[in-house]
């Protein structure tokens, strides 16, 4: 058997096996011969087909005993797999049910936490109330004794009573408590002073979070004003020491700029009113008097002086202070009529010539291929930042950066009527130009400075270069979005009627859309439109999300002014979805998503009564705030009816 078990190799092929067990054999061979006995070969064939059988017999039986084995263990297996379902879905029903109780505990949670605000909320105005009222006594009898009025630290707690007070005494009679409403106005006047007072140290000490504490109290009181023109005049103090005017409020609104965020609440604000002091101190008698001195009696040195003043005002452009300028500017061209603000109609004239790019770009190439021919070794690297610094100079700063200052100062203001917006047009232009630049750097600089110290300066002024675009660019498009929605605004005003939505006859309205909404949605797939054609990439998705949310802020805020009747509010439901329809031209989910919400809100005006929990429980509208859900409800005519209030309650 061992001998047969040899004789089997990997792979089996039976020839191969007949012809070795043959060579085994004595007198066997394979050709015959003088040594060739057949009856022993045939012996032997006899012998080992028996020994073959023996073994077959016994892996048979091998075989059988494993399949019984392997058939045991599988219904072993499937009895274990069976109890373990049934534990698991004894397993998933107690899940089920704890998960159906800590949902039951949640919602009393929730109910009892809303019981407790409901109670709360009453009893800390009550607590607040009888603390008023304890300094409110300490007035009357004239003595104030309590820690907040006579631990001078504590002026910020104080400052928020003497506020509240103060408010309180304004609705008292003058005749019954014209005293204490008297200590109280000098008490309110005390801190504020103090305040001030306060604020104007911080601000000689250079301590900006003093400052914005301070700032942030009085932002209730009347003197509120009064610190801003503290704070305007301080800065300013020591601006003024060259006789350079211009660049001296130029530094200026630049440092401002910088930390007047960080102050105050409304730093817009202050600036535009720190840019007014400026004109109105400084710079309105500095230009007078430039101008006066020579107007009647050296007419060619007066408009020298013209000149020169408004190429002063240009240099303004390179500050980083940009918007408070271009507000300066606005204002010199308003008091001395000089044509210098940014309110002017470029006509469609983007400013940006393609023939120019392509007659620069060419040159520069030229430039390049010479340098690399001409130049030593050594010097390559930088005689090619020098031909960069003359393209980005002349290509960037004089031809694409004034195209953008241009095409912003030609953006109208939000509120204009029948507004024509080129900026879109510009930005088409100077992103053809920058890639075309783009490649330049690429494929021609780059080689030249690969291996070089100048690689790091090239990237960092590209960066540069690209940063100070892109700002102006977000700039423009925001402008331009604005002056979209107020285009908009205009087209709703004057179309939309406070009877659309309560016509006087119910039963003789045409279900439709409104004229307003017909002409909105004309302008705004005429928008969208003029972005896919202007931008690409995901710039295109990025300013028609914003111009959807702001399109969808708009229509949300509109829909508010009016009340709506039954068929007023079918009426307004036509005009969502037209509005819907428009806004599937964006392509954006988030836009889709917010005007399918809007719609199903619209549903609040015409939904019986009894409907209205079913349907602010519904997909669209159960993740919804309650307030938002209550203002549309209120929006009905019927808002008023008890049965209305009793089911929404």
């Amino acid at each position: 058997m061992a001998t047969t078990a040899e004789l089997f190799e990997e792979p089996f092929v039976a020839d191969e096996y007949i012809e070795r067990l043959a060579w085994r054999t004595p007198g066997g061979g394979s050709r015959g011969g003088e040594a060739f006995d057949p009856k022993r070969l045939l012996e032997e064939f006899v012998n080992h087909i028996q020994e073959l059988q023996v073994m077959d017999e016994r892996i048979q039986r091998k075989v059988e005993k494993l399949e019984q084995q392997c058939q045991k263990e599988a219904k072993e297996f499937a009895k274990k797999v069976q109890e373990l379902q049934k534990s698991n879905q004894v397993a998933f029903q107690h899940f089920q049910e704890l998960d159906e109780h800590i949902s039951y505990v949640a919602t009393k949670v929730c109910h009892l936490g809303d019981q407790l605000e409901g109670v709360n909320t009453p009893r800390q105005r009550a607590v607040e109330a009888q603390k008023l009222m304890k300094y409110f006594n300490e007035f009357l009898d004239g003595e104030l004794k309590s820690d907040v009025f006579t631990n001078s630290e504590k002026i910020k707690e104080a400052a928020d009573i003497i506020q509240k007070l103060h408010l309180i005494a304004q609705e008292l009679p003058f005749d019954r408590f014209s005293e204490v409403k008297s200590k109280i106005a000098s008490k309110y006047h005390d801190l504020e002073c103090q305040l001030i007072q306060e604020f104007t140290s911080a601000q000689r000490r250079g301590e900006i979070s003093r400052m914005r504490e301070v700032a942030a109290v009085l932002l209730h009181f009347k003197g509120y004003s009064h610190c801003v023109d503290v704070y305007i005049k301080q800065c300013q103090e020591g601006a003024f020491l060259r006789n350079d005017v211009f660049e001296d409020a130029a530094i200026l609104c630049q440092r401002v700029n910088k930390q007047v965020g960080e102050i105050f609440s409304n730093p817009e604000t202050v600036l535009a009113k720190l840019i007014q002091n400026i004109f109105e101190v400084k710079l309105q008698s500095y230009v007078k008097d430039q101008l006066e001195e020579h107007r009647k009696s050296d007419a060619e040195q007066y408009l020298k002086n013209l000149y020169d003043l408004y190429t002063r005002i240009q240099i303004h452009k390179r500050t980083e202070a940009k918007l408070s300028i271009q507000d300066l500017k606005e204002r010199l061209r308003q008091r001395t009529n000089l044509p210098l603000g940014p309110s002017i109609d470029t006509h469609g004239e983007t400013f940006l010539s393609q023939e120019v790019v392509v007659n620069l770009l060419q040159e520069t190439k030229q430039a390049f291929e010479r340098c690399h021919r001409l130049s030593d070794p050594s010097d390559l690297p930088k005689n090619a930042f020098r031909i960069f610094s003359m393209l980005v100079e002349f290509l960037c700063t004089e031809h694409i950066d004034y195209a953008l200052e241009t095409g912003l100062a030609g953006i109208p203001s939000s509120d204009s009527k029948n507004a024509n917006l080129y900026f879109l047009d510009v930005v088409h232009q100077a992103n053809t130009i920058f890639h075309l630049f783009d490649k330049q750097f690429n494929d021609h600089l780059m080689p030249l400075i690969s291996s070089s110290p100048k690689l790091s300066e090239c990237l960092q002024k590209k960066k540069d270069i690209i940063e100070q675009m892109e700002v102006k660019l977000d700039m423009g498009i925001d402008r331009t979005l604005n002056c979209m929605i107020g285009q908009m605004k205009h087209i709703l005003a004057a179309e939309q009627r406070k009877t659309d939505f309560k016509p006087e006859d119910e039963n003789n309205v045409l279900i439709q859309y409104t004229n307003a909404c017909v002409k909105v949605c004309g302008y705004v797939r005429k928008q969208v439109e003029k972005i896919r054609n202007s931008m690409d990439g995901k710039n295109v998705d990025t300013v028609l999300m914003e111009l959807g949310v702001r399109f969808h802020r708009l229509i949300y805020e509109h829909l508010q002014q009016y009340s709506y009747s039954c068929m007023g509010g079918m009426l307004a439901i036509c005009d969502v979805a037209e509005y819907r329809k428009c806004a599937k031209d964006f392509k954006i989910a988030l836009v889709l998503q917010l005007f399918d919400t809007l719609h199903a809100l619209c549903n609040l005006l015409v939904v019986a009564p009894d409907n209205l929990k079913q349907v602010c429980s519904g997909e669209q509208l159960a993740n919804l705030d309650k307030n938002i859900l209550h203002s549309f409800v209120q929006l009905r005519v019927d808002y008023r009816s008890a049965r209305l209030a009793r089911h929404f309650s």
